[in-house]
């Protein structure tokens, strides 16, 4: 593996991110049941990907636009003997999925997104009527310190009650992270 490659799976693998917000901790937070579809964005080496598919006998749909790090996520899912995850790599505009998933789930990504608002409107047409989104994101608070994009929690459920959804939770389950919960709105 190269450096950045290795840089990126060392923080997407790393122990201290599943001590600081255990990938279990956020699915707790969801509608689930046994047979859910989810749809896990930006899905890297399977944080949030591989629990899910443990807790639902639905199909679990890994994007990533990323295909060295999908090999990496498909070796795990080997190694785990899972078999209800498809992977895709692309960006959201590249699904066809609308109207077909039960619950999305965005992790550190929305914040690399060029254009939010579109994205948000393909998540929203994706879901099923009352499907759940679930967005964790790092907080822009007045510490400009951090090196890389941020959007504040309050900007985000702007964005999300714009794109037809309904904020029905938020959190704040470890410093500077936030958890964001809504549904989509008919």
């Amino acid at each position: 593996m190269k450096g950045n490659l290795r840089k990126k799976v060392e923080y997407l693998d790393s122990s201290k991110r599943k001590e600081l917000f255990p990938p279990e901790s956020l699915l707790e937070l969801l509608p689930f049941d046994s047979s859910k579809d989810i749809l896990d964005v930006g899905a890297g080496t399977g944080f949030l990907t591989i629990p899910s598919a443990r807790k639902t006998s639905g199909t679990v749909y890994a994007l990533d636009p990323d295909p060295r790090i999908l090999e990496i996520l498909k070796s795990k899912v080997r190694e785990a003997e899972l078999e209800n995850i498809q992977t895709f790599q692309g960006e959201m505009k590249d699904l066809t999925l609308e109207n077909s998933i039960d619950i999305v789930i965005a992790s550190l990504v929305l914040h690399e997104i060029k254009d939010l608002p579109d994205t948000l409107q393909l998540i929203h047409q994706v879901l099923k009527a009352n499907g759940a989104f679930a967005c964790v994101e790092l907080e822009d608070g007045q510490d400009q310190t951090h090196n890389h994009p941020r959007i504040s929690s309050e900007k985000m459920e702007q964005q999300l009650n714009k794109a037809g959804f309904e904020v029905t939770k938020k959190l704040y389950p470890a410093e500077s992270i936030y958890v964001l919960i809504a549904l989509k709105s008919n």
